[in-house]
């Protein structure tokens, strides 16, 4: 039997930059297709090192797209979706670190691979009615972080920086957050002087 994510898979692989847009769509939204995005894009640029941001911006957009119609299935009564996909108590925990990071709670999860949260959370800005733009942004730092990075590693290690991300994620990760963090303080404290 031949599932889903093969078929999407070597539909992607053939139609280049529009298929990468076309998994991220779903893989953000109503399938889930863990890592398929992230090895197609690291091949495809390895393949053709000179599309690494077309491939990269591609899956980005994607993504984005995916996300907002989860966050307006969340606008729509998403709250009885994610209770029932996911369980009351773990919704509670999610709502509570949803409302302590905002915009965090959403950016984290986007550049971690499987299996955090990402879905709930998207789905968490749209019940909450984060501010649609705000939400946008959100989604395209984190998954742009992801993607480009992803497209980075690939032009250097090749295939292997599948292997790499898998071996180094959370120091990674640990390094990105925290480079974003230090540039929100460096931004907000620079704001501060100048309005002074």
């Amino acid at each position: 039997m031949i599932s889903i994510a093969s078929v999407l898979e070597e539909l992607a692989s053939q139609l280049g930059g529009i298929g990468l847009f076309v998994v991220a769509l779903f893989d953000s939204s109503i399938i889930s297709l863990p890592e398929i995005n992230d090895l197609l894009l690291v091949l495809m640029v390895t393949q053709n090192r000179e599309l690494m941001l077309y491939y990269a911006g591609m899956a980005t957009l994607g993504s984005l797209s995916g996300c907002l119609l989860l966050y307006f299935v969340g606008r729509k009564g998403g709250e009885g979706v994610l209770r029932k996909r996911f369980g009351g108590s773990r919704c509670e925990k999610w709502l509570v670190t949803f409302k302590r990071f905002g915009v965090f709670a959403i950016i984290v999860p986007a550049v971690l691979p499987p299996p955090a949260p990402f879905k709930a959370f998207i789905l968490l800005s749209g019940i909450t009615s984060m501010p649609l733009a705000m939400f946008c942004k959100a989604v395209v730092i984190g998954r742009g972080i992801r993607y480009f990075g992803e497209g980075v590693l690939a032009l250097r290690y090749g295939e292997q920086a599948v292997e790499f991300l898998h071996a180094h994620g959370a120091l990674l990760l640990v390094v990105i957050v925290g480079a974003g963090c230090l540039s929100v303080i460096v931004a907000y404290f620079r704001n501060r002087l100048h309005s002074e």
